[in-house]
């Protein structure tokens, strides 16, 4: 069988799930441009192109903001060299998943049969205690107790559709930051007031603390483990839903 020279974005789109917004981004950060322009501009990739995407969505997924990714893959890094470092990475993530698996089925196997629970088996590869401390260091005991109270009364159907609006909130996130509007513009604020209805349900609370909100929206900029999930598609997403959450609060 002929081997397909070049993909055209609708196919591209097809398989990654990704925006023609997305990628057109890609390419005006020069991150990723096509191989080829078609009739009507219709973009296409090459072979090439489509691995340099499949690093530029593990490198993203693996928490690295886009201009890093950039820097990484312009800086001299072989492809394969970099795949390797990728794989590398994915492997020690697989197997902390595959330890959280295995406890899991181990506490499943235990209830079934009606045996002892152990706890040195049960929490194999889990380790919140770190975060836990924090919160209740950031926000206090009884913000930190509340909320855990209300995750766990929640069930497990019930967490699925938090879930669910995470990633409804994130999306929205992402499209109005593609966008070339401002953090101060009404998209970009309905998608504020989306934010801080989701912080009333994660917390609790129909009364958000105007610094507790302020610092948080100051942490999804300055903290990585929060910023990663606004650089999807610009590396200053962050910097935007800190500007935009801000604005929208006032002074």
């Amino acid at each position: 069988m002929e081997k397909n020279p070049e993909w055209t974005i609708r196919e591209v789109m097809h398989v990654t799930g990704l925006t023609s917004r997305t990628l057109r981004y890609y390419d005006e950060i020069g991150l990723l441009a096509p191989s080829s322009t078609g009739p009507g501009g219709l973009r296409r990739y090459d072979e090439a192109g489509l691995v340099r995407l499949q690093q530029i969505l593990l490198w993203r997924d693996l928490g690295v903001p886009l201009a890093k990714v950039s820097r990484l893959l312009n800086g001299g890094m072989g492809t394969i060299e970099a795949l390797t470092h990728q794989r590398d990475q994915l492997t020690g993530e697989l197997a902390r998943i595959s330890t959280q698996l295995a406890a899991v089925e181990s506490t499943i196997a235990a209830l079934g049969e009606g045996e002892e629970l152990v706890p040195n088996q049960m929490f194999k590869g889990f380790d919140h205690r770190k975060y836990d401390a924090e919160v209740r260091e950031r926000w206090g005991d009884e913000a930190a107790d509340r909320s855990n109270r209300w995750w766990v009364e929640l069930g497990e159907r019930g967490r699925e559709e938090f879930q669910v609006q995470l990633q409804d909130l994130t999306d929205a996130w992402d499209a109005v930051i593609a966008s070339a509007d401002g953090p101060s513009s009404d998209a970009a604020q309905q998608v504020a007031a989306q934010h801080l209805n989701f912080l009333r349900v994660a917390w609790q609370t129909e009364d958000l603390p105007h610094e507790a909100v302020a610092g948080l929206a100051r942490m999804y900029a300055d903290d990585p483990r929060f910023a990663r999930n606004y650089t999807r598609v610009s590396p200053s997403g962050a910097e935007f839903v800190r500007d935009a959450l801000l604005h929208h609060l006032g002074p």
